[in-house]
């Protein structure tokens, strides 16, 4: 690839170097990424989580993403994640 030197100049992962030297599209579905490590929001679950901003809304002196966090009922999710899903909806 003639052009590689200018993928050089710019933060690589290891999986987009390992991608890069083996020929794109290389890796198989779902590997080196880390979005494919995070489980997507499902309906249902964002539901819950706009439920649960709007009732820890307007508590004051409390930490919402706090509250939110205790009471969801799926667990395994991160601070950043709900702060991140909060945002796009």
């Amino acid at each position: 690839n003639k052009k590689a030197f200018v993928e050089l100049l710019f933060w690589k992962s290891p999986a987009a170097a390992c991608e890069m030297t083996k020929g794109y599209s290389s890796l198989q579905e779902g590997e080196g990424t880390a979005r494919s490590r995070v489980p997507p929001w499902t309906p249902q679950e964002e539901q819950e989580l706009r439920e649960l901003y709007w009732k820890y809304k307007e508590v004051e002196g409390g930490d919402i993403i706090a509250a939110i966090l205790a009471h969801l009922p799926t667990p395994g999710r991160t601070r950043r994640q709900v702060v991140k899903q909060l945002v796009r909806m």
